[in-house]
């Protein structure tokens, strides 16, 4: 079916339909009076597209108000267990957020919590409401080091290799952290997103800050636009493959939003096109309205094309782990960056990184010779996951 942006919507399966159809309910009876959705649908596959897209707990908030006769009783029950859990794991965060954010600001160490409770309050006005894992937190590179010693001493334990000749600077931009007796993950940003990514520096994020409601010591987040910006950069960049992410992009558009701050904004993060498209989806998915201030984003071909491409992985199944290693992945993230962008980012392959390594350990002394080395580690470990493929 075509929409107002020119080009088809068409969802794989009926139960997706039917799960973006009770996410934009806005009572019982609308579902009741599109019953037809409800019939000779699979629910088990229902269920596993909800804890795809991470929506268990918003859906839950939903279907409880529906008659039961319409769905399954084990359907309900499945999401009230899993809503359940989220709600437990979400306070948890929360109280772990507080005792963090408590620390660093002893140690003088200035953070942002980028997602987790915080935006689950901010944006849903319940935290209970919105699935999260980890907390993420941004800080600025030069505290790196003395923030992984305060977390080792707390009980901390970092999950990722030491990578070689400075690597994390150009391939990374997060390490994670998991605390065994807590089981509590953290993931320390010192950028909102990989290079060679735009983004304002860490000072200006912090100018632009908010103070959560949420705890009863400060805590503090992204301003609204800052937030609505990294929000779509992080959705583009992994596909929009879960509707959660839509669904916070949606509730951002619902209330007061600086168009005149997004638009200067967008240039300083280089993802005009990116917020079309996050805009379009919304649009076309969840009937977020659009106002005609908006349409300098979504009428954009660029903005148009890259929607188009989202719905591939919105339709969706597979993990996030096996769809990221695809070429129509690697395609498409190709496509959301900029001509310098690309450039940059070509560039930055030839840079060495723990797979060499691994591939080949060399004494540091000699981590040099991973450059010129590069290519020819790249092409065995190619070649040799195509003889393994065969036998």
């Amino acid at each position: 079916m075509l929409n107002k942006f020119g080009h088809k919507t068409d969802l794989k399966s009926k139960e997706l339909t039917l799960l973006l159809e009770i996410i934009k309910m806005k009572d019982s009876k609308t579902l009741k009076a599109e019953s037809e959705l409800l019939k000779e649908i699979n629910w088990d596959h229902f269920l596993n597209l909800v804890w795809h897209h991470r929506v268990y707990s918003f859906i839950y908030s939903k279907v409880k108000k529906i008659d039961h006769k319409w769905i399954p009783s084990y359907v309900i029950q499945a999401l009230y267990q899993e809503y359940k859990k989220n709600t437990f794991l979400m306070l948890n965060l929360s109280g772990e957020m507080e005792v963090i954010s408590k620390l660093f600001t002893e140690c003088k160490i200035p953070l942002l919590f980028l997602k987790g409770p915080v935006i689950a309050a901010d944006l849903y006005g319940d935290i209970s409401l919105r699935t999260s894992r980890d907390l993420d937190i941004l800080i600025q590179i030069n505290d790196l080091e003395r923030v992984e010693k305060i977390l080792l001493d707390f009980g901390y334990e970092r999950y990722d290799e030491e990578g070689v000749l400075n690597e994390r600077n150009w391939r990374r931009h997060h390490l994670t952290y998991f605390h065994p007796q807590k089981r509590i993950c953290l993931e320390i940003h010192w950028r909102l997103q990989s290079r060679p990514s735009k983004e304002p520096s860490f000072s200006t994020l912090w100018e632009r800050k908010r103070k959560s409601k949420l705890t009863n010591f400060p805590v503090y987040f992204l301003g609204n636009e800052d937030l609505f910006l990294f929000l779509i950069s992080h959705g583009a960049r992994h596909g929009w493959g879960r509707l959660r992410w839509l669904l916070d992009i949606d509730k951002i558009l619902r209330r007061a939003i600086n168009l005149e701050e997004i638009k200067l904004l967008s240039k300083d993060y280089q993802n005009h096109y990116m917020v079309g498209q996050a805009v379009i989806l919304a649009s076309q998915l969840l009937n977020t309205p659009v106002i005609e201030e908006m349409q300098v984003f979504t009428k954009e071909n660029r903005s148009k094309k890259l929607a188009k491409k989202a719905l591939y992985f919105i339709n969706g199944i597979d993990p996030l782990e096996i769809i990221m290693s695809t070429n129509t992945y690697r395609r498409y993230l190709f496509s959301l960056k900029s001509a310098r962008q690309k450039t940059l980012f070509i560039l930055i392959l030839f840079y060495p990184g723990k797979a060499d390594f691994n591939t080949l350990r060399l004494p540091k002394s000699l981590h040099f010779l991973y450059f010129p080395l590069r290519p020819f580690l790249k092409t065995w470990r190619i070649v040799r996951k195509l003889v393994l493929e065969r036998v």
